[in-house]
């Protein structure tokens, strides 16, 4: 009788944990198994679970489930079952993964996967139809970059204006129209046919008279990535939900950029004239607010948004990073750059990427030198911090430190050392180049500091703490610096191992009625007028695009 008891209460609960079961869990099963199946009955159990849960739960099959199916199906020869699973998939937009229907049929692994249908009649037919839907794909994708890059009149500018009037219409240059619709992919041409995209979210109800801010998202595991032709809808969410949220109730624009091994922001250098490329494409095309864009990432991304802040910091207003590597790859790490800008990370405690103990010493380093730079913490999260529903917070002080940060776009005082002369600018200081057989000025010194731990996974992938001894930043080749500043219409300059440099004039920053006088290293080198230089307007805007941060003539000096 005990043993008939026990029987009935092991049924009793093994069908209480059945019916307690969802769609989810039944899905995650069966790919488990699908993953594990070292032969047929493995992935005949595969197949029989995601049956179950679509016979179970109809409201919730997903196209990934249908998709496991119809793969299983084939492997399993069981033809008919492939194509009803793959022909609902197939017609769909786009899955909730942002893959369009036509590639699960015309995909890169679509051959391998579907390796025993090949042969069956019904294959090639629905290759066919799949072949027509990928090239109406590309062609509204086309004809949506058309859309998005089109404006009323590029260059509508009146010749006959003089200098101080075509400053003043450029000003209040507009030539922007309406958009379709909110969500572009736009390709991007890299090098000769090597394309990427980048995609761009814009405000419900964009009004082209209105100007807006700008936040790019850079992506980590550049290592690991390889351009995509072209994004969808599906990038808003996951880990981008907050960013979304919080751009949509702010109307800010968001842009996410793909990159690759070879051409990314972090290392090699190859790619690092993307973004600003990119930046100057979208402020052709919509109505930015030249004085409020910023660049946000996470991991490599972080490390990205850095990186332009301490080597190509002009375009922006503020940087941002979610678990950064605070280091210049490609070059030294020159962290007083980072007075001209600001930067807020968000950190965790159990991030392997970057110490915690590193990121208060850097900190403290900051204060000491009076940067305008932050450190968020948030405690018992690991490297993918933006993944958890925890990270809202940190989104939404990055959203209200956007709203009320505006870029200066002729500051007072500007401190820029650099080691490649294709970063030898910042902001009015401009084609600075280096001359690094002269001797390094006294006030001219490295900063740094020694790590000492770093955390790392174990094999039982548990978290450790390693010692450490190595410097937190490189310094592999010479650089140069200049210290500039300007009041009452006169700059004074300081400089080490520079040869020759120029300086960008705005009449927000100098009275043109009277002589500017320039000082480097205590010795006069530039001491007349200024005025608007009508070529030099015209070919400097062509180039940055800026119109908040136009510039009228330029002073060349040789040292």
């Amino acid at each position: 009788m005990k043993n008939v008891y026990c029987l009935l209460l092991l049924q009793f609960y093994s069908c209480l944990l059945f019916t307690q079961e969802s769609y989810s869990s039944l899905t995650e099963r069966a790919l488990s198994l699908m993953w594990e199946a070292k032969d047929t009955a493995g992935y005949r159990a595969s197949l029989s679970l995601y049956e179950t849960a679509f016979e179970r739960f109809p409201d919730s099959i997903d196209h990934l489930g249908l998709y496991k199916a119809s793969v299983l199906a084939g492997e399993l020869q069981e033809l008919d079952k492939a194509f009803t699973y793959l022909q609902p998939v197939y017609e769909i937009e786009e899955d909730e993964y942002g893959t369009p229907g036509w590639a699960y049929v015309v995909g890169e692994y679509a051959n391998s996967e579907y390796k025993n249908l090949l042969e069956d009649p019904r294959w090639e037919k629905l290759t066919l139809k799949a072949l027509g839907r990928k090239k109406k794909f590309y062609q509204d994708l086309k004809s949506k970059r058309e859309e998005f890059l089109r404006v009323k009149d590029r260059y509508g500018i009146n010749g006959n204006l003089d200098g101080k009037e075509l400053y003043q219409q450029l000003q209040k240059w507009n030539p922007y129209l309406t958009k379709s619709q909110s969500d572009y992919s736009i390709s991007f041409p890299v090098k000769d046919t090597l394309l990427t995209s980048y995609f761009v979210h814009l405000p419900d109800n964009y009004n082209p008279a209105k100007s807006y801010p700008m936040l790019i998202f850079l992506h980590g595991a550049v290592r690991y990535n390889e351009f995509a032709d072209y994004q969808t809808k599906s990038i808003l969410g996951g880990w981008n939900r907050f960013y979304t949220e919080f751009a949509d109730k702010h109307e800010v624009v968001l842009v996410f950029p793909s990159g690759s091994k070879q051409f990314n922001w972090m290392i090699p250098d190859d790619g690092f004239f993307l973004i600003p490329t990119i930046v100057k494409q979208i402020k052709q095309s919509i109505h930015i607010d030249d004085n409020k864009i910023f660049i946000s990432g996470h991991s490599n991304g972080a490390t990205g948004s850095f990186s332009y802040l301490v080597k190509q910091p002009t375009l922006f207003a503020g940087f941002y990073g979610f678990n950064t590597y605070p280091k210049v790859f490609t070059g030294g790490t020159f962290v007083e750059n980072t007075r001209n800008r600001s930067f807020i990370n968000f950190s965790t405690d159990q991030d392997y990427y970057y110490p915690t103990a590193a990121n208060d010493t850097l900190t403290a380093l900051m204060k000491a030198l009076s940067i305008d730079y932050e450190d968020h913490r948030y405690n018992g999260f690991p490297h993918w911090f933006p993944a958890f529903d925890e990270s809202k917070p940190a989104h939404q002080v990055l959203f209200s430190d956007l709203l009320k940060r505006t870029r200066d776009p002729f500051p007072k005082e500007i401190n820029w050392e650099f080691d490649d002369d294709q970063y030898g600018a910042i902001d009015w200081l401009d084609n600075i180049k280096l001359d690094t057989s002269q001797t390094m000025a006294a006030w001219h010194a490295p900063v740094n500091f020694r790590i000492r731990e770093w955390l790392d996974y174990d094999d039982r992938d548990s978290l450790i703490v390693l010692e450490v001894n190595k410097k937190a930043f490189n310094f592999p080749r010479k650089s140069g610096k200049v210290e500039a500043r300007y009041k009452n219409n006169t700059f004074e300059l300081k400089t080490s191992r520079i040869k020759s440099l120029s300086i960008n004039i705005s009449p927000e920053m100098v009275n043109l009625d009277r002589k500017v006088k320039v000082f480097v290293n205590g010795k006069l080198y530039f001491n007349r007028k200024v005025g608007y230089d009508k070529d030099f307007l015209l070919q400097s805007f062509a180039e940055n695009q800026d119109r908040k941060q136009l510039w009228v003539d330029v002073i060349e000096l040789q040292l």
